[in-house]
C-alpha cells in the first residue's frame, strides 16, 4: 500500500507547571527528540521554570496557580495541535522503552492507522519514594492514562488523583514513567499538606460535619484500614521503611484532612 494517502502523525507533549526548576529539564530532555510540540501551562512560577521551558522550545501559556492543577493541565491539553498527545507531570521521566513504544505507535498511525483501535493508553509508573522505587503497597504498576489521541480524552478536573475520561477503548503502553514526586520527605510533606487542605475543603463542600461518629470514622477507622490494606494486603512491607512510612502517611491523610475540616468549621 502506498504511503501517499497518509500524513506523518506527530506528538504533542503537554504539562502544567508551578516552580518546577529542579525537575523540568530532566523531564523535557527525555522527550525533546520525540515531541513535535511542547506546551506548558505555567501557574505563576517564581523560579527558573519558564526559562528552562523556553530553552526546550516549549510554547508557554501563563495563568494562575490553582489548588486543583488539573484545570491547568486541561488548558495545556486543549492547546495541543497534534493527533497524538502525551500529558506529563514535571516530576516524571519517560524511560527509553516508553519512548521507543511511542515512536513505533506514531509510525503505525502514519502508515497503517486502521490497525490502531485504541483512543488512549495507560502507562505504568515507577514511584520513587525516600530513596527507592516502590514495588508494592499499591504503588506499582500505578497505571495512569497519559497518552491519547487528540479529542478523545479529557480530565474531569474534580480531584487531583483522577484519571482521564476517554471516549473509546484504551490500551497499555510498553515502558514506564519514572515518577520522582517525593525524592525527600520534606517535599512529600509539603505536597501532603496541600492535598489534605484540598480534601478538607472537599469534605466541607460534601456536607461532612465534625461529630463523634465522623471523628471515629476519619481519625480511627479510615487511617487504620488504609494502613493495614497498604502495608499487609498490598505487601507494602516489601518496600521496608519507605513502604511503612507511605502506608502510615496514607492513613494519616484521612485524619489530618478531617482535622483541617474541623478547623474550617470553627472559623464559621
Amino acid at each position: 500500500m502506498s504511503s501517499s494517502h497518509h500524513t506523518k502523525e506527530k506528538l504533542s507533549v503537554v504539562l502544567a507547571t508551578h516552580n518546577e526548576e529542579k525537575n523540568l529539564a530532566a523531564c523535557l530532555q527525555a522527550i525533546v527528540d520525540l515531541a513535535d510540540e511542547i506546551i506548558i501551562t505555567d501557574g505563576e512560577s517564581t523560579d527558573k521554570t519558564i526559562e528552562i521551558a523556553k530553552s526546550f522550545g516549549a510554547k508557554i501559556i501563563t495563568t494562575t496557580n490553582k489548588p486543583n492543577f488539573h484545570i491547568n493541565k486541561q488548558m495545556a491539553m486543549d492547546a495541543a495541535t497534534n493527533s497524538l498527545v502525551l500529558q506529563l507531570d514535571a516530576d516524571e521521566i519517560v524511560d527509553p522503552e516508553l519512548a521507543e513504544w511511542i515512536k513505533s505507535l506514531l509510525k503505525t498511525l502514519s502508515e497503517t492507522p486502521e490497525r490502531v483501535v485504541e483512543k488512549a493508553w495507560y502507562i505504568k509508573r515507577k514511584n520513587y519514594f525516600l530513596g527507592s522505587f516502590m514495588k508494592k503497597g499499591g504503588q506499582y504498576p500505578d497505571a495512569v492514562i497519559r497518552l491519547y489521541r487528540n479529542g478523545y480524552a479529557k480530565l474531569p478536573q474534580k480531584d487531583v488523583h483522577e484519571q482521564m475520561v476517554v471516549d473509546g477503548s484504551t490500551g497499555e503502553t510498553g515502558g514506564h514513567l519514572l515518577h520522582y514526586s517525593s525524592p525527600t520527605f520534606s517535599i512529600f510533606l509539603r505536597k501532603w499538606n496541600d492535598y489534605t487542605s484540598l480534601k478538607a475543603t472537599q469534605l466541607l463542600e460534601a456536607g461532612v460535619s465534625p461529630s463523634l461518629l465522623a471523628s471515629l470514622k476519619y481519625i480511627v477507622w479510615l487511617p487504620s484500614k488504609t494502613f493495614l490494606l497498604m502495608f499487609f494486603r498490598h505487601k507494602g512491607f516489601v518496600d521496608g521503611m519507605s513502604g511503612f512510612v507511605f502506608a502510615l502517611m496514607s492513613g494519616l491523610y484521612h485524619a489530618v484532612s478531617y482535622l483541617k475540616l474541623w478547623e474550617l468549621t470553627q472559623k464559621k
